[in-house]
């Protein structure tokens, strides 16, 4: 990893080294002995734990800060912030957890798509007239082509999952509608801005990774993602941005977000930050992590590309940023994830659009 200039790189966090299996290991003991007492509670997950550094967590509500790697495994419905939950990243195998929130049907072809994040029983209109006639072309559906998400749509729906080898929960979300060519062409919405020169560093002395850019050379804020320093994370286009207490934009960055489109639109806090963290299913570190939007399942947030804790080997490639492959947290570029880490303290505001 690119090192910044001496007193610039003072101001940064220090990654561990991620040349270093064994260290991961370390620091992976706790996660592992904390997930042998959620086990045997008949929990599904793996708790995230950090050895070693300073994760604080601001608990809405509460009298004191917490730090996530003393907290106990309590019982879940006594835990305010939900701290004992796992970090969203990896498959999921699930659309349950998306929401029914339009999106452009837009594709290059012009044909239809589901026009939400995600429909199910009881949905009606053109996107589930699509779904229908999908279905009917693939041989599965015979019923009528009339916009309803009826009991024969929906057992239509499982056949086809089961036999395309997909999660079966009758939810047609970007997995399902991927599958059946009916979704939203994403490439459409990204925008890729050219490669700045290595060791091109932004006004803070973070250098930009090759998928960033700073100030006009930026895209454009979408519209109604607030204002004041935040962070803007824009889901169609998967993009993010810093933007500073004058509205200037400090720098902007491609980032690879969820697969099941579980990031909550709106504006959100950052309450918790990890140094080094581990995927809900033991297999992922996840450097630099900032939690910003607790599910019912696990936490969101941003991060740096995953590591597989078998070899340390990287789960994507810098090109990839900007497709969606995560299970829930961003991804972004080890240097954009140090910029953020030094930019997005506990309490920064978080707009989703």
């Amino acid at each position: 990893m690119t090192e910044l200039p001496g007193a610039e790189r003072a101001t940064a966090v220090a990654l561990p080294d991620m040349t270093s299996a064994a260290e991961y290991r370390r620091r992976l003991g706790l996660g592992l002995a904390l997930a042998a007492v959620v086990a045997a509670a008949g929990v599904g997950a793996i708790v995230t734990a950090d050895e070693g550094q300073s994760d604080t967590v601001a608990i809405t509500g509460g009298s004191a800060e917490q730090s996530a790697e003393t907290a106990a495994v309590p019982d879940a419905a006594a835990t305010p912030a939900g701290l004992a939950l796992p970090d969203l990243e990896g498959e999921l195998g699930q659309n349950e957890v998306e929401p029914t929130v339009p999106v452009e049907p837009e594709r290059v072809d012009g044909g239809c798509t589901i026009g939400a994040l995600s429909i199910r029983l009881s949905s009606e209109g053109d996107g589930v007239a699509c779904l229908q006639q999908a279905l009917a072309d693939q041989g599965i559906y015979d019923g009528a082509i009339d916009g309803d998400f009826d009991d024969p749509t929906l057992a239509a729906v499982m056949a086809y999952q089961e036999q395309a080898g997909l999660f079966v929960d009758g939810v047609v979300g970007r997995e399902s509608a991927l599958n059946l060519d009916i979704w939203p062409d994403e490439d459409m919405l990204v925008v890729r801005t050219p490669s700045p020169p290595p060791n091109t560093p932004d006004s803070t002395g973070y250098y930009l990774s090759p998928v960033a850019s700073v100030g006009a050379d930026a895209p454009p804020l979408p519209e109604n993602s607030g204002s004041g320093r935040r962070v803007v994370y824009d889901r169609a286009g998967q993009r993010v941005w810093a933007v500073d207490a004058n509205e200037q934009i400090v720098r902007s960055w491609l980032v690879s977000g969820s697969k099941y489109s579980n990031e909550a639109p709106g504006t959100h806090t950052v309450y918790s930050r990890s140094e080094m963290s581990t995927a809900w299913n033991g297999q992922a570190f996840l450097p630099n992590m900032i939690r910003y939007q607790q599910t019912e399942i696990g936490h969101i947030g941003f991060h740096g590309i995953p590591r597989h804790v078998s070899d340390n080997s990287v789960y994507q490639t810098t090109e990839e940023l900007g497709t969606r492959l995560s299970g829930g947290c961003q991804r972004q570029h080890d240097l954009d994830a140090e910029f953020l880490w030094a930019f997005a303290d506990v309490g920064t505001t978080v707009v989703v659009t």
